[in-house]
This record gives structure tokens, sequence and C-alpha cells, in this order.
């Protein structure tokens, strides 16, 4: 799904009102819907933590930029939003069924938040917890969370595996596996190819990464330990 069209529909529906014939089909509708949902997740993430910053504002508009034309509009809901947390997660169901087929873009999403809470440089109890909320909506496991989260905040405890999804008991060609999935799924063209914004490929690369040092500490450990062993 194309976020400007997205932008574009949410413009319309926001707008001054339409005649119904002239609206489209129902999809549009519904991609106006969706629109809505993730401006309201956005705006409601930069008042978790109960203040709205000027780097909070810039962070949304980084990474849910709206079309030319659209962003009065766009704005204005946004403004509405950001007035407090409450009903958060009405629109997190919104987003979570729409996108129910493509866990991906849902991951997608959440890193666009992750991105939102940390444009002050901190995460808060009250950001944290409300990110995951999001994600168990999204039907996130507590273990996905953890490896989301770490690649924005850092890795828990220094652990590469946690980053990867994978048990330290996992073999050599599971390790590959996972790390060859890791890549795919994070890779920057991905994220355009999933409908989202460009400037999302930042986020990606930053993830890639931790990705790729990961996967080498955990190939560094093994070659030390059976050094020993020998």
């Amino acid at each position: 799904m194309n976020l400007a069209r997205i932008f574009t529909a949410a413009a319309q529906l926001f707008g001054p009102p339409a005649n119904p014939d002239d609206r489209g089909q129902a999809g549009r509708i519904e991609e106006s819907r969706v629109a809505a949902a993730l401006i309201a997740l956005g705006a409601k993430m930069a008042k978790a933590d109960g203040e709205v910053r000027d780097e909070d504002i810039e962070a949304f508009s980084r990474v849910f930029r709206a079309e030319r034309g659209s962003e009065t509009h766009v704005r204005r809901f946004f403004n509405l939003a950001r007035q407090t947390t409450r009903g958060f997660e009405r629109y997190a169901k919104i987003v979570a069924r729409n996108f129910r087929a493509r866990p991906a873009a849902l991951e997608d999403v959440l890193d666009g938040l992750f991105h939102i809470a940390l444009a002050d440089g901190i995460l808060t109890d009250d950001e944290n917890d409300y990110l995951f909320r999001i994600a168990d909506i999204f039907g996130f496991t507590e273990a996905e969370f953890a490896r989301i989260k770490a690649s924005h905040c850092g890795r828990d405890a220094d652990d590469p595996y946690l980053l990867l999804g994978i048990d330290e008991d996992v073999d050599d060609d599971g390790l590959r596996r996972a790390y060859r999935r890791a890549a795919a799924a994070n890779h920057p063209d991905r994220i355009v190819a999933r409908g989202l914004p460009p400037e999302m490929t930042a986020l990606a690369t930053h993830k890639m990464a931790l990705i790729n040092r990961a996967y080498a500490e955990i190939k560094a450990q093994r070659r030390k330990r059976r050094a020993i062993l020998l």
C-alpha cells in the first residue's frame, strides 16, 4: 500500500465533506481510515511521555510524510490526535487489521513509532508501555518486541542472539538462515517495496548495521570457543 495514496485519501476524508458518489470505491475509504490510524498513532506516540516537543513533530514528519497538497489536513488531524493518548488502541487495531497479512509492514510502522519516541534520545517507561501495547495489538510476542526494541535502543544484556531472534543453542546452519532472513527482511530496498516512505530507509540501514554486527559477533564467539576446545 502506497502511503502517498493513503495520505491523499486521508486529506480528502478530513477536508470538506465530499459527495459519497465522488469518493470512489470502498477500498479508498478504508485507505483513509488507515491513514487516520497511522497519523493518530504517531501523534499519540509523541504525547506518550506527557509532552509533545518540536523534535517529536519533526520525527513524525520524517517517518510519516504527507503528499504535497495534503499537509494542512494531516497537520490538523495530528494536532487533534496529539492532545491525548486515549483511544490509541482503536487506531492500532485498524492498522493491525489492514496489515495482518504483512507483518513486515507492521514492524515498519513500529519502527517508525520507535523513531518518534527516541527523537529526544530517551525512551521513557510510558513510551515503552505505549509501544509494547501497540506491538501486542499488532500480534508481536514479547520476544519479538524485545528484538525490535533492541534494534533501536541497543542490545539487552549485549545479546546478539536477540537481534537475530534465535536461541544460543542454534546450530551454524540455523544461524546462517536467521541472518539471511533478517537481512532480507530489513534491507532498505524492502522498505520502499512495502509501500512505506523512503525516509524510513535510514531506519532500515541502522537495523542492517546492527544485524551484520550481531552475526559477526556470534561467529567470532563460536570460533573462539572452538579454538579453546581444540
